[in-house]
């Protein structure tokens, strides 16, 4: 099971190619969204190797940020941004549920999801441009992308129901115990809180941080709930990519 888990969550999070699970059931979707931050190690290691590579040749810390960000989303096909564009045209149609869902449904960006689009990845690009020039941006980059990717549990937690009757919310919605995503939250808080000293910042400094992108996430959360009666795939994405600005927010200086 463990193993089906860890190859959807790399299939469905990044462009590495692994052979597909043998079974996908709620189990095994459970798993793969406990499991997503271990997923994108290739995706953290890669923009840290960059605002390292950046720092190095001298390159501009808003730069280096642009390309790490833009890297990030390469090597994960977009999905993410694209479920933010289409989260935010959705909850800025219509009030009515359904013509949300179908608005989100449809997959073309309209200006709410384009204006959200831009302002996201500034303050991403620019947050970690704060980290950078204030000598920490490898760190931020790699906690940045495991706690975005670590929301998914959350998200996913029992309680949480799907928007639709298919897709990839109602696979995963509820699948995951509410002690797993405890647990995630924790081994993340406290594996930035022990990572940040090594580049001079207090241990707390982490845990705000990775709070803080939970704290984005949630609100969002809470808000399709409210207007969508639930998650969808295009949900999910927009979590991540709040919850990787509020980490980089924390991070920012």
């Amino acid at each position: 099971m463990i193993a089906d888990a860890l190859k959807m969550a790399v299939g469905t999070l990044t462009t590495v190619r692994v052979p597909a699970p043998r079974l996908i059931d709620r189990r095994v979707a459970g798993g793969a969204m406990v499991l997503a931050p271990l997923a994108v190690l290739p995706l953290a290691a890669v923009a840290s190797v960059i605002v390292f590579l950046g720092e190095l040749i001298g390159l501009p810390a808003f730069a280096s940020a642009a390309l790490a960000i833009g890297a990030v989303a390469l090597g994960s096909r977009g999905l993410h941004l694209d479920g933010l564009a289409d989260t935010a045209d959705g909850l800025g149609a219509s009030y009515d549920r359904e013509r949300a869902l179908e608005v989100m449904r449809r997959g073309d960006s309209g200006p709410t999801g384009v204006a959200t689009l831009v302002l996201v990845l500034l303050v991403q690009v620019g947050a970690l441009a704060g980290a950078i020039s204030a000598g920490h941006g490898v760190a931020a980059a790699a906690i940045a992308v495991f706690a975005g990717r670590g929301v998914l549990s959350l998200c996913c937690a029992r309680g949480v129901p799907s928007a639709r009757p298919e897709g990839l919310g109602a696979t995963v919605a509820g699948s995951v115990p509410e002690w797993a995503a405890a647990v995630v939250f924790a081994v993340l808080a406290g594996a930035a809180a022990l990572v940040l000293p090594w580049w001079q910042l207090a241990w707390w400094h982490g845990l705000v941080a990775v709070t803080l992108g939970y704290l984005a996430a949630s609100a969002l959360l809470a808000r399709c709930v409210q207007r969508l009666g639930g998650i969808t795939g295009d949900v999910l994405g927009g979590c991540v990519e709040v919850a990787v600005a509020g980490v980089l927010l924390g991070l920012s200086f």
